[in-house]
């Protein structure tokens, strides 16, 4: 009955929020073409590889489905497929846990909690591994409550390996008590941090020797930033539900251990200096384990006082969905519009943008200005909508098309340095020397509004 009701409550936002995607799952599914078409692991056919994906080898994963018209939409759709399954899979396992939980029945009150969450919704099925990394973190909590302390820790430590900051989660989890109340030896302890710390070191090791750094490159291409890292982390408690696990008292010792991993990866947010995605991605995979709490703290307390926190956390729900969901569920049918508008205009040229995700779907060789697949441009100081691009790049790289972002409301002026544009690397190539007078508009497309720009044939 739990685990279905778990299913039952992750439904509703799953559904309304499908159309959600993001530009960075296009580019794992470009490397997932690439790799289905023995391409090798690239981003454009006949670069040396590169690190671009931060979970790796999760782009291998959806390489068998990189086929059809489009490759990459293949691997994409995939992807969302494989998240959002994933995520339900996930969802039952957390309503059976809350099930297990025992005590009064407002326990399931948490899962309000689930049924109200956008993030959930959104991420489960946005076509890039949160969805993934989600069910498994989901099913590495439950596995707690529900007595299966090995099947847990394996959870956490592939969803750790995935995501790199879910590091220090998986090792709070697997120094945290068991369900079954008995304590931990220090040998016990040392044994249960290396199972979850096994597939992250292999990711690591094998990063090292393929791309000659154990880091991501994702790491390079964006410094991390403790102050927008504690804004980021603060905005994920106060707007993702985590409120609603905030007890102590009345909590058996290992819901208590799942409250501080949960904690612990809100601290490990501010160290990795936040993210730009919205709706809390990185917040996400931890957000069943503060469910879980809840539903321990709400199982035993009086239920004025649990209803008040259940209320409060529900209320920065309510108002993060209400804010960006409707935006968020449209976000997938516009990507896919521009791109069949702009798409002609970018067949066989090079072209250099900071969207190298939707650009990358068709079949353009594309310098990525942000540098998410391209070391060279990842060095380059700025965060990801900020590199400082040299002004020799586009000769060197060969470049013959431009693809730039008018800010909302703006439009293209008469003189390329006039116009408005979305992000600051954009503003800085529409003045770099030479630019302005080398590259034309050829097409534009409705919203969001993007413009591509041609170099001007010279006799």
């Amino acid at each position: 009955m739990g685990a279905v009701l778990g299913v039952l409550a992750a439904l509703p936002m799953l559904v309304a929020l499908s159309g959600f995607m993001v530009d960075d799952a296009f580019v794992t599914a470009r490397y997932a073409a690439n790799v289905a078409a023995g391409a090798g692991y690239v981003f454009n056919v006949g670069d040396a590889p590169t690190d671009g994906v931060t979970p790796l080898g999760f782009c291998v994963l959806l390489a068998p489905f990189a086929r059809g018209a489009s490759p990459v939409l293949g691997a994409f759709i995939a992807a969302k497929w494989l998240g959002a399954c994933a995520w339900l899979v996930g969802a039952a396992a957390l309503g059976a846990a809350i099930a297990r939980v025992g005590g009064g029945r407002f326990r399931y009150a948490a899962l309000l909690l689930v049924a109200a969450s956008a993030p959930l919704g959104a991420w489960a099925a946005a076509g890039m591994e949160t969805g993934l990394v989600l069910g498994l973190g989901a099913v590495a909590v439950a596995m707690r409550a529900l007595g299966r302390e090995r099947w847990g820790l394996a959870c956490a430590g592939v969803a750790a390996g995935l995501r790199p900051e879910l590091i220090p989660w998986a090792v709070a989890l697997a120094l945290g008590p068991t369900s079954d109340g008995q304590g931990l030896g220090v040998e016990a302890r040392f044994l249960r941090v290396v199972a979850v710390l096994a597939l992250p070191g292999l990711a690591a090791l094998v990063r090292g020797l393929a791309f000659g750094s154990a880091l991501p490159l994702s790491l390079l291409a964006k410094a991390p930033s403790a102050t927008l890292g504690a804004a980021y982390a603060g905005a994920c408690v106060l707007l993702t539900g985590v409120l609603a696990m905030v007890a102590w008292r009345r909590l058996p010792s290992w819901a208590k251990g799942l409250e501080l991993a949960v904690v612990v990866h809100v601290a490990s947010l501010v160290l990795a200096g936040g993210d730009w995605m919205p709706l809390s991605r990185l917040a996400v995979p931890v957000l069943p384990g503060a469910f879980l709490v809840a539903a321990c703290a709400l199982s035993s307390e009086r239920p004025v006082f649990g209803a008040l926190r259940v209320l409060v956390a529900l209320a920065g729900e309510l108002f993060a969905a209400s804010r960006v969901g409707p935006a968020a569920a449209a976000v997938g049918s516009k990507r896919l519009r521009t791109l069949a508008e702009l798409a002609p205009y970018l067949e066989g040229r090079v072209v250099a943008t900071v969207d190298a995700g939707w650009v990358g779907v068709s079949a353009a060789r594309v310098v990525d200005l942000a540098g998410i697949t391209d070391p060279a441009v990842a060095a380059l100081p700025g965060g990801h909508t900020s590199k400082r691009i040299p002004r020799g790049l586009f000769a060197a790289r060969r470049v013959d098309a431009l693809v730039m972002l008018v800010s909302p409301g703006k439009s293209m002026e008469p003189e390329l340095i006039d116009t408005h544009f979305a992000r600051w690397t954009e503003l800085h190539v529409a003045r770099l020397p030479g630019v302005a007078a080398d590259f034309r508009v050829v097409a534009e497309s409705t919203e969001p509004h993007y413009v591509v720009l041609h170099r001007v044939a010279r006799e």
